[in-house]
């Protein structure tokens, strides 16, 4: 009964004490889209990424119904960072769904002008801003104006103490006319949130030492487990182990169990994931990291060190430096990179997998109809057989009197070839240990993919060579072989294929610059580079984020310089926030299907390469 009222209880002063218009709601994910081309239109930076934003702490009043409520205290704002724009998961501010759309798009319009981060004062910072905007887009002010008034009016029934009030006023007087106000009255505590502008980026957590569970190998993945992906952005902070004891220890020593007898099995720990703990997140205010370092991913990977040289791959040499690109100095740092190609040592011949056979023979007989064709060239000088047409027309001529000392009289056969040379780039990251659904891996289905995309481009005649890539730290970058542009297709390729298993990192820039340079040897009119990937660049130092990112986008623009079309397909389902601005539009595919990608490989090179069966 009590627990019955209690929650009866719960949901009147929740309703009581909202703030906002439920019914009028508007999500990010819905709008996410559109937000992201409007940003970009609008000249904002295209390596900006638009996320949901966590909720935050402000020191405002609260009314009577919300402290009895326990609400009020968080809200979710909007900031811009180096690499991303902030904004709320969701809008009700106002009554009706088209205005908190215009909102998420004043945001955007908003954030398109702001420049870094900075500390000036929020107030006068805003109204700049605001101002700024409005000049750049004069066309929004319709729009402004719509939502500062409807604002305002919603804020003017908020019955306020005498000090807060005379803040607010200032603050409705900043939003109808900005530039109007320079400073706040002396208040204490923080005003109302104000949807309409940009907050100042969240406190940052203090720099710990790193704790013995802290992995280099944060980027990839632990474990096989499935990956469950929060949408919005927590605030984390370290603590000590609540169970550790330190100081004087009182025990009688007759309790003290021998060597023999003491078995160190930790209880409290539960290797199965917690089927509640995505539900629980989104509830925390903070994710608290503990500093014990007996934990799930410590007992399962144990060792990100490189292997030994008698059962690592073998290195076909030093490796090549390179550049990379330092996005924050806007400058290559030269001979930064070592890639390093590697072949796999234990990699026998082996013939194509039995499963994969009705598929690849459906794929020969269809890329075998695009072989080059060998034609007859009538009228030439000299040849293997004599052209009956040209020889009746040079008698007629000879009867006019008008032939030619050197008539034409062959014809010889000879074979059109496509001016075509393919590079494809898989990555081997440690990522592709993950499962792409419940029967396949990652690297299961590039391997197939490689496999089927061999079969049909042999069968065309096409010249194409296939390469992997890993990589930890930029002083090893793994260039895999797989097959050069020298080498036939055959058993040996398909061996050093069914040979491949997840590697590193993912310092992608690195890998397309060495795959540039071996495209560059190939005299072809069409160059395509095809990079086959299952996630973003990122890497155990400074390559990750922006940076990493920044120097993708900078390689591939170097390719493009070289002649070389990039091209990228992915099963990232994140892809779309960030490969239009690394490939650019219509230069990637997003496959919804891992398994499909074996199948859907071949079809896709047809379409790159402007062919049909």
């Amino acid at each position: 009964m009590e627990e019955a009222v209690g929650i009866r209880w719960h949901r009147l002063i929740t309703r009581l004490a909202g703030d906002g218009f439920p019914q009028a709601r508007v999500r990010l994910e819905d709008e996410g889209p559109r937000l992201a081309m409007v940003f970009r239109a609008l000249s904002g930076d295209p390596g900006l990424t638009i996320k949901a934003s966590t909720e935050r702490s402000l020191d405002t009043w609260r009314p009577l119904a919300q402290r009895l409520a326990g609400t009020g205290r968080r809200h979710a704002l909007a900031w811009r960072e180096a690499d991303a724009l902030r904004v709320p998961h969701s809008l009700e501010v106002f009554p009706e769904q088209a205005m908190n759309r215009d909102l998420y798009l004043w945001l955007a319009a908003l954030a398109s002008q702001a420049g870094e981060p900075t500390d000036h004062d929020w107030l006068r910072g805003n109204q700049h801003l605001v101002l700024k905007t409005l000049r750049a887009f004069p066309g929004l002010e319709p729009l402004y104006r719509s939502l500062a008034h409807c604002l305002v009016d919603i804020r003017r029934q908020r019955k306020l103490p005498a000090a807060q009030a005379q803040r607010e006023r200032c603050l409705q007087a900043a939003l109808l006319d900005p530039g109007s106000r320079q400073q706040w009255p002396d208040t204490s505590g923080q005003p109302w949130p104000v949807p309409l502008w940009l907050y100042p980026l969240p406190e940052q957590a203090l720099a710990l030492p790193a704790a013995a569970n802290d992995s280099d190998a944060d980027g990839e993945g632990h474990g096989g487990g499935k990956v469950r992906q929060s949408k919005q952005r927590k605030q984390g902070r370290y603590v000590d182990d609540p169970n550790k004891r330190n100081g004087l220890m009182i025990f009688r020593l007759e309790s003290l169990f021998s060597w023999s007898e003491f078995v160190p099995v930790d209880r409290c720990e539960d290797d199965q994931d917690d089927e509640d703990a995505e539900r629980i997140a989104e509830d925390l205010d903070y994710l608290t990291l503990s500093r014990n370092p007996s934990t799930s991913a410590s007992r399962i990977k144990l060792d990100m060190d490189l292997p030994s040289a008698s059962e690592d791959d073998m290195p076909l040499s030093d490796g090549n430096l390179f550049p990379e690109w330092d996005w924050k100095k806007q400058q290559l740092r030269d001979n930064h990179c070592r890639v390093i190609p590697m072949l796999p040592r234990d990699a026998e011949p082996a013939p194509l997998p039995q499963r994969l056979r009705p598929l690849a023979s459906n794929l020969r007989q269809r890329f075998q109809g695009l072989q080059p064709q060998r034609v007859w060239e009538k009228r030439q000088a000299n040849g293997t057989l004599l052209d009956l047409d040209a020889c009746l027309h040079h008698a007629a001529d000879l009867r006019r009197g008008c032939a030619t000392s050197q008539p034409a009289l062959w014809r010889r056969e000879t074979a059109r070839h496509r001016d075509l040379a393919c590079l494809v780039l898989a990555d081997l990251s440690l990522s592709t240990e993950a499962w792409a659904d419940n029967q396949h891996q990652v690297i299961e289905v590039i391997r197939d993919s490689l496999h089927l995309l061999g079969e049909a481009l042999d069968a065309g005649h096409d010249d194409f060579a296939m390469y992997g890539f890993s990589s930890r730290r930029r002083d090893h970058v793994r260039f895999n072989l797989i097959k050069n542009f020298a080498e036939p297709w055959g058993e040996a390729i398909h061996g050093r294929i069914k040979a491949l298993k997840p590697g590193y990192y993912t310092r992608m820039g690195a890998a397309i610059r060495q795959a540039t340079e071996v495209l560059k040897d190939k005299p072809a009119e069409q160059r395509l580079l095809l990079l086959l990937t299952d996630g973003k660049p990122n890497d155990l130092d400074v390559y990750e984020g922006r940076y990493g990112m920044e120097d993708t986008r900078q390689a591939l623009l170097e390719a493009r310089k070289a002649g070389i079309q990039p091209f990228c397909v992915t099963i990232d389902q994140q892809a779309a926030d960030y490969l239009p601005y690394l490939f650019g539009q219509q230069r990637y595919q997003l496959i919804r299907q891992a398994a499909e990608l074996p199948g859907l490989l071949p079809k896709l090179y047809l379409l790159l390469t402007g062919r049909t069966t």
